[in-house]
């Protein structure tokens, strides 16, 4: 993993916020922003029972739980990144973004709505 420093997340996340069509945020941007967003998401659970795709940009494996070793995991949650980071700032919810067909989530433990918001951006 290379996860970006807080200091350039941070730096990418003001970008894309600052930005009135979110879509044209730059790609090396949205790849630290994902990057650090997941980062977030693996310290608040770290594991490797369940791994988030963020494609094309990103994975990571987090909840702890049943070991895994090699190939893929008893669960995978994958979304775009536009859907990923509009849920880890809060700006839809997990489930509006499950029951919208725009979050696709199988096997084990794979609802995380608990997890999100990442970020609070009301504080």
């Amino acid at each position: 993993r290379n996860p970006p420093s807080k200091e350039e997340g941070v730096k990418a996340l003001s970008k894309y916020l600052e930005l009135e069509d979110k879509n044209q945020l730059d790609k090396d941007s949205l790849r630290t922003l994902i990057k650090y967003l997941l980062e977030i998401l693996h310290k608040k659970v770290p594991g490797n029972s369940v791994e988030v795709r963020i494609p094309p940009y990103a994975a990571i494996q987090v909840i702890s739980g049943i070991t895994h070793k090699r190939g893929t995991p008893p669960g995978i949650v994958e979304m775009s990144p536009t859907v990923f980071i509009q849920i880890a700032i809060g700006k839809t919810s997990w489930h509006e973004a499950r029951d919208k067909g725009l979050v696709q989530a199988s096997g084990e433990r794979t609802d995380l709505f608990d997890l999100f918001p990442l970020i609070n951006l009301e504080g």
